[in-house]
C-alpha cells in the first residue's frame, strides 16, 4: 500500500475543504440571489398598485366642485322649469 506523505494529506485535506466552502458559499449566495427577485417583484407589485391608486384618486379634489356645479345646473333647470310652466 502506498503511503502519503502527510504535507500532501494535509494539502488534499485543505483543497476538499475548501471546496465544501465554496459550495456552501455558493449555495447561500444562489439563496440570497433569489430572495433579491423575490423582494423586487414585491417592490414591483407595490409600486405599480400605488401609481394605479394614484391615478384613481388624482382627481377626487374635484368631485366636490363637480358636486356643487351639478347642483346649481339642476336648481336652475327647476328654475326653468318653473318659469316655463308658468308663462
Amino acid at each position: 500500500m502506498n503511503r502519503r506523505d502527510p504535507t500532501e494529506q494535509r494539502w488534499w485535506a485543505t483543497l476538499v475543504g475548501g471546496a465544501v466552502v465554496l459550495g456552501a458559499v455558493l449555495c447561500l449566495l444562489e439563496a440570497l440571489r433569489r430572495a433579491v427577485l423575490d423582494v423586487e417583484a414585491a417592490v414591483d407589485r407595490v409600486w405599480t398598485t400605488g401609481k394605479r391608486l394614484a391615478q384613481n384618486t388624482q382627481a377626487t379634489h374635484l368631485l366636490n366642485a363637480t358636486k356643487v356645479r351639478t347642483a346649481a345646473v339642476r336648481d336652475e333647470l327647476r328654475a326653468t322649469g318653473n318659469s316655463e310652466e308658468g308663462t
